[in-house]
């Protein structure tokens, strides 16, 4: 859906993505990390959804990525499905020091591809990499999942901050690349204006932003 973008001056696309995954695998201090470089050891459960701004540079283009942070307690699942909707990229993760967590993914995806848009773009990412000596998940095990489900990967630590800005912006980039290919084919069909036309604004419904909770801030 298009609407009108939170502020229109400040970017060319608003991009609505999600985190997914078990509760307490560092999905809240990955976002925090990302849009307001913070971390907290005390983080508590997110309870619901609740969503940050990050403005980035691709290309030429300004993307407002809206993150929305979603609870992962199994009570809060019927208020997040709906969530999904309009999402065009999801950040999948577990905790490398709990093997549970990794289980778990499966049933992350099955929900991810019943509420989420088929051409929607997936990172999987195996947090809290800093805990080397508590691993209980080997990188392999990482990789031949996402092989086999075709998802982006990678290991982070948001408390060492390390890859959180890459996978991010890796996620961020191919929904853009996305965005453009359909575009240019839409141009090509004479069905909607191209990417060096308007802004194009893709966003959750406003009146779900105005209702929902917002933790982050915005930042270019």
């Amino acid at each position: 859906m298009a609407n009108p973008c939170v502020d229109e001056d400040s970017c060319d696309y608003l991009f609505k993505t999600v985190l997914i995954g078990d509760s307490a695998v560092g999905k809240t201090n990955l976002l925090s990390r990302f849009a307001k470089d913070e971390f907290y050891l005390d983080s508590k459960p997110t309870i619901g959804v609740e969503f940050a701004y990050r403005n980035t540079k691709v290309g030429d283009k300004i993307v407002k990525a809206q993150i929305w942070d979603t609870a992962g307690q199994e009570r809060f699942r019927a208020i997040t499905s709906s969530y999904y909707r309009g999402a065009l990229g999801a950040m999948l993760v577990y905790d490398i020091t709990r093997r549970g967590t990794f289980e778990n993914l499966k049933k992350w995806l099955h929900e991810l591809r019943e509420f989420g848009d088929r051409d929607m773009v997936i990172v999987l990412v195996g947090n809290k990499s800093d805990l080397i000596d508590l691993r209980e998940v080997d990188v392999e095990d990482g990789q031949k999942l996402a092989q086999l489900e075709n998802l982006c990967f990678m290991e982070t630590s948001a408390k060492d901050n390390m890859n959180v800005e890459d996978a991010f912006l890796q996620m961020i980039t191919k929904i853009y690349e996305i965005a453009s290919q359909k575009s240019l084919d839409a141009k090509k069909n004479e069905s909607s204006p191209n990417l060096d036309g308007k802004k194009e604004i893709i966003v959750v419904d406003v009146d779900e932003v105005a209702s929902s909770k917002h933790i982050g801030c915005c930042r270019s």
